[in-house]
């Protein structure tokens, strides 16, 4: 009895090695660093740097852009604060009424995060 329980556990410790080995990327995490891209907001283009740490979003710094300041705040602060903790911009948060601002932010931050994978 104690042989078969045995070899129970070990056929199932071996299918749990031969799961995670094949763990997509974006269940494996990102690579940490800091990386940069740019996409075109409504005024002008938006620079940013992404930072990533432990696999996932720690920051993100906005290091350009000629967006209105009183509506575009609004848009970095959303959309940034909704991605940390996270492996991808997708289905961040936006601000009503800077919906071109947002957008241009979420493009940009996946785009920096395409090196990290």
């Amino acid at each position: 009895m104690k042989k078969i329980v045995a070899l129970a556990m070990s056929v199932l410790l071996s299918f749990g090695v031969l799961a995670a080995c094949g763990a997509s990327e974006e269940e494996a995490g990102l690579k940490d660093g800091s990386y940069s891209a740019e996409a075109q907001g409504h005024n002008d283009v938006i620079k940013l740097t992404v930072t990533v740490a432990d696999g996932v979003i720690s920051d993100v710094t906005v290091d350009e852009h000629a967006e209105t300041d009183g509506i575009y705040g609004n848009a970095e602060t959303a959309v940034v604060e909704s991605v940390k903790g996270k492996t991808t911009a997708d289905g961040a948060d936006t601000a009503s009424g800077a919906t071109v601002s947002s957008e241009a932010l979420i493009e940009a931050i996946n785009l920096a995060l395409e090196q990290a994978k």
